[in-house]
């Protein structure tokens, strides 16, 4: 289905499931450190639990795409959100490293089923050609809203509850996104022939040619420093800032302490990621994407090393994190974009799932790194070269790519 108008019901349905799911992902590093001082365990296990999650997010990725374009936008949510709930309940209760880190696997799947390769493809679809990038960006900006309120609500919350409490909160407040799957319409699959001759040979396709395979390559780096900022960024802030002067303008906004700067640091990032994933969209509809890409990893890169290069302060970490954040997510409708634009709509979810598979398994590298090195160095430096280095890789492997409808996907009906 295709709208004129920019603002439909289904975007606005798909930018409130958004906000909810990744209010609640973006808040997992504010627990680093009471999950830690709980059991007495080394970062690195926690920091595992949450690599598996994006990991498990990955696959689940193409898996929830595919279930979608079969059976249903609807279902594919509704199975992602029960997965999600039952997997916060179970980490809730769970007393171990491994068991922690197996649940972190149904959240995984349930952030999948909940988040951008299901909404963005059910947007991307209902949205005109003309308006698609911009519908992209504004759904991507709504996850960043999410972001700005998720690592402040986890830790007001931890005031008055202990993080498990915490954990079971979240648990319910997923299941709400089921309210607003009304406003996503039929959510009809594809006829069952079209998928049964097809699918196959769109993949097959898909992955023989090289500038697919570049998209798949360079979306790595965005996960890998998306996943350590999200895990480790609390944190490391907590640990590694200067301290924050009684009479500054922080301490006014009462922002007193390093640990309560790192949660206001992650909802920064998505305040600022909200203004720029819509200008990242709305640059996507009048420039080559590809470019823009090249351009987004380049800046992160800079400021990146900008950041460790510097000493570590109050007045730093707020510059960062709004820079930062003004290209957090701006990669997501322009990847997105782009593999619809070559490849067609009718596969979308699927195509942009596998995408979305090379950025978790950078997240999982991000987050568990995160945690393995700073239990072998003591801080977070030598973690944070290797993300300046993937960006560098990502801003230099979008150059090749061919931005042009591919002949035998676009001429697949869309």
């Amino acid at each position: 289905m295709s709208q004129s108008r920019l603002f439909t019901p289904i975007l606005v349905g798909g930018c409130l499931i958004l906000l909810i799911n990744f209010a609640l992902r973006a808040s997992f590093g504010v627990f680093q450190i009471p999950v830690a001082e709980t059991f007495s365990w080394p970062r690195a296990e926690f920091s595992l639990a949450i690599a598996i999650q994006n990991l498990a997010w990955g696959f689940g990725q193409p898996l929830f795409g595919a279930l979608a374009e079969r059976w249903g936008d609807r279902w594919a949510i509704i199975l992602g959100a029960a997965l999600y709930s039952l997997g916060l309940l179970m980490t809730a209760v769970a007393t171990t490293p491994e068991a922690m880190q197996l649940w972190e696997i149904a959240v995984g799947f349930g952030i999948a089923g909940t988040g951008f390769g299901v909404v963005l493809a059910v947007v991307g679809r209902a949205a005109s050609d003309e308006n698609r990038s911009l519908a992209l960006g504004i759904a991507t900006a709504a996850g960043s809203a999410g972001q700005v309120v998720g690592a402040p609500l986890a830790q007001g919350l931890l005031a008055f509850l202990p993080w498990q409490q915490v954990f079971m909160v979240f648990a319910l407040l997923i299941l709400s996104v089921l309210l607003f799957l009304p406003l996503l319409g039929n959510g009809r699959p594809a006829p069952r022939h079209e998928l049964e001759d097809s699918m196959g040979t769109v993949l097959r396709r898909a992955f023989t040619d090289p500038s697919y395979l570049m998209i798949f390559a360079g979306f790595f780096s965005c996960g890998y420093q998306l996943g350590f900022i999200t895990a480790h960024f609390p944190a490391m802030i907590t640990e590694m800032c200067g301290p924050i002067a009684p009479d500054g303008g922080l301490a006014a906004l009462g922002i007193t302490t390093t640990s309560a700067l790192g949660a206001v640091a992650i909802s920064l990032i998505g305040l600022a990621n909200i203004g720029g994933s819509i200008l990242s969209g709305w640059l996507g509809k009048k420039y080559t994407r590809k470019y823009l890409l090249a351009g987004i990893y380049t800046l992160r890169t800079v400021i990146s090393a900008w950041f460790i290069l510097t000493p570590i302060t109050p007045a730093t970490v707020v510059v960062f994190s709004l820079s930062m954040g003004a290209l957090w997510l701006a990669t997501v409708p322009l990847t997105s974009g782009l593999v619809a634009h070559i490849y067609g709509l009718r596969y979308m979810g699927t195509l942009y799932g596998f995408v979305f598979l090379s950025h978790q398994i950078g997240s999982f590298l991000g987050v568990w790194l995160g945690g393995r090195l700073y239990d072998v160095y003591g801080d977070y430096t030598m973690v944070w070269w290797v993300g300046v280095g993937v960006g560098a890789f990502s801003a230099l492997i979008h150059l090749p790519v061919r931005e042009a409808p591919s002949r035998s996907l676009a001429a697949t009906p869309a």
